[in-house]
Formats: structure tokens, sequence, C-alpha cells
């Protein structure tokens, strides 16, 4: 597919149990993810969608298969280079929001600007930027421990995209939120989508945010299923 922003083929992956067990997980998994457009992974648990998601983004490895982003093939790259392109390329964000407690939100939006090498007082305009985005700059001095639930999430999203990558992967995002908090999650993806061309990968159970996919993946005993 010549407007693949990621490429995946033949990926295997398994896991061993306490009791020496191979427990199949990927089985043969190829897929090709279009540019600018969302698409949701769904399936019921132990189908194997946050495995894949977690493949798909470089932070795990196929036991075989190879994936490709950005035109780059994830096994030929050192963990050093694969860091590299997850911090500039890649935005994730997962069912819990992961932010640093010692940190405010605007810190915690700072911090992926930070480790890229860029300046502090540009790190902290983009911050302002994000912050600004998902409407909590009157929130931006507040720990996490001192937001709602919903507002930590936002301020997860806008860390995910604080170096502008063009690929997104969220696992389970409205997981934990209540129906108001998920609409608006559900919202800005849209926005990201339509109005700033990123391309974004969901696993998740929630109806709506499959209703505003583009395409949607299957998935069921570790495979796609059609």
């Amino acid at each position: 597919m010549s407007n693949s922003i990621l490429t995946a083929r033949n990926i295997v992956k398994s896991f061993s149990t306490d009791r020496k067990v191979r427990l199949e997980i990927l089985r043969d998994i190829s897929l090709d993810l279009e540019e600018k457009k969302i698409t949701v992974i769904v399936g019921p648990s132990g189908a194997g969608k946050s495995t894949l998601l977690h493949i798909l983004g470089g932070l795990d490895k196929p036991d075989s298969g190879t994936v490709q982003i950005l035109g780059q093939d994830l096994s030929k790259l050192s963990n050093e280079q694969t860091d590299s392109l997850r911090n500039t390329s890649i935005g994730f964000i997962f069912q819990f929001h992961h932010l640093l407690p010692e940190f405010s939100a605007e810190e915690n939006i700072m911090i992926p600007l930070l480790i890229k090498g860029i300046s502090r007082t540009d790190a902290q305009k983009r911050s302002d930027e994000l912050i600004e985005l998902v409407n909590l700059s009157h929130r931006k001095k507040h720990r996490p421990s001192e937001l709602s639930g919903g507002e930590q999430q936002r301020i997860a999203v806008a860390r995910a995209i604080a170096n502008n990558p063009p690929l997104i992967f969220a696992d389970e995002p409205t997981g934990n939120l209540d129906t108001v908090n998920s609409e608006i999650i559900n919202q800005f993806f849209q926005q990201l989508r339509d109005e700033y061309g990123k391309t974004l990968v969901i696993v998740t159970h929630n109806k709506d945010l499959m209703a505003i996919a583009d395409n949607t993946i299957s998935m069921m005993d570790g495979k796609i299923s059609v």
C-alpha cells in the first residue's frame, strides 16, 4: 500500500508460562496502516490486541516477522535507534496515564521535549500550546494527584503529541473515564486526524471510538479475523 505509514508482516509472538508451556499470543499477523486515518483494534480479552500494539510501536519485539515504520525496519535498528524513533515519530497513550507524580501538568508535557534536546524555553512554549489545546491551561501548575482522572488523561494525550509525532498508539485510552471525559478524548482524536493529519491506532472496547474509526481490525485467538 503506497500510503502506508506502517507495515507489519508475519508477526509471531509467544510467551512461556511458569510451567514452561509456550503460549502463542500472535499468529502470523500481517497488516498495513494507512496514514492520516484512525484504525481501531477490537476483540475479546486475551485476543492479543495490546501485545500487537506494543510490537507495532516498538515497545516489544516479535519472535519473528517484521515491522516497518516510516520505511524503517525495526528489526534492523539498535535499541538506541529504536528509542530515538519512538521519541520523534511515535506517541503513546495508555489506559493508565503514567504521569510522573512529582512534576506538574506542564512539566509532564515538557519532559519528552527536553529528552529530545529542545531548549527549556521552547519546551515551555510548546507545553503551553498543548495544554491550551486540551483546555487545561488553568490546571497547568497542578500535579497529577490534584487532577481528576479525565484531566490526567488529557495531559497524557498532550504529552504523547508533544514532539509532533505522525503516528499515535493508544491502548484503551478511555477505559477508566466517565462518559463526559471519554467524549472529550474521542473528539480530540478526531481533531488530531482531521486538523493535524495524525495516524492513530487504538485498542478499544469503546463503541463511540469504534464509530469514528476509518478502519477496524478484529482479532480473535491471536489472529486477525475477517
